[in-house]
């Protein structure tokens, strides 16, 4: 169903991992970055609907459709003076979390990409090649799939000689990397149904990650990981005071 994505991820990645003296973790990084900026205009949006939802929370007109329609009595009441305060101000409730969704089927590709470009027995490497239109794709198969400590095309796991168990270091990392960026998107008190689905979401959703980078190849997890990394650093230079809000205008001498 995704084949029109995934046919042109594997090519994108192989080509880059040609590029890159056949790393194929370098590969994966660069290839992320390139999506990225791809999605920038899904990536942005989500993060502009998610600062307009924190700064919803201490509007004045929103606290006093809070206080006038509170009780379970008055719910459906509430929820029509919210909606057409989201509409006065083009807010939409669930613009933080639907670029998400709109991203899962890159996720999906992102992960069949890997596992095909890591194919391992001669039947995956026939199917691998022949959905390659690169040039000089025969001399690059098999891929060399190592990187730092890990197998690219296995479940990542550190181990160390005085624990009797593997570490798995990324999906940890993927854990806190996601909730610091869907903790970044959330809304302090969101209140109503909307806020509170997204609320709800971003609370599994690095939950998932984590567990999808636990149990499936590390080249995956490292996807996660650059894009979360991506996604905070984008947050951060997005939301920085640019260098005319930071000037202090120096105040006028007081007239004798």
């Amino acid at each position: 169903m995704l084949e029109f994505i995934i046919v042109p991820f594997t090519n994108v990645l192989v080509f880059i991992y040609s590029l890159l003296g056949q790393n194929f973790g370098l590969a994966i990084i660069v290839f992320t970055l390139l999506v990225r900026l791809v999605t920038y205009p899904f990536n942005a949006s989500q993060m502009k609907s998610a600062k307009a939802m924190q700064e919803l929370q201490s509007n004045p007109k929103w606290k006093q459709i809070q206080e006038k329609y509170k009780g379970r009595e008055n719910r459906e009441k509430l929820a029509q003076e919210q909606m057409k305060l989201y509409q006065e101000l083009g807010i939409s409730p669930f613009g933080a979390c639907l670029p998400t969704l709109i991203q899962l089927p890159l996720i999906i590709a992102m992960y069949w990409a890997v596992t095909r470009a890591l194919a391992a027995t001669p039947l995956q490497l026939l199917g691998f090649a022949r959905g390659l239109s690169l040039p000089n794709a025969a001399e690059l198969i098999p891929l060399n799939s190592h990187f730092l400590w890990m197998d690219l095309e296995q479940p990542e796991r550190l181990y160390l000689d005085f624990l009797p168990i593997g570490i798995p270091v990324l999906a940890i990392i993927v854990l806190v990397t996601s909730y610091l960026q869907t903790k970044m998107m959330t809304p302090a008190n969101p209140s109503d149904q909307g806020a509170q689905v997204g609320r709800a979401m971003n609370l599994y959703m690095p939950i998932l990650m984590a567990y999808i980078s636990y149990i499936y190849s590390a080249g995956l997890a490292l996807y996660f990981v650059t894009t979360n990394v991506l996604s905070i650093a984008q947050y951060y230079i997005t939301r920085r005071p640019t260098a005319a809000a930071k000037t202090v205008v120096p105040a006028k001498p007081k007239q004798s």
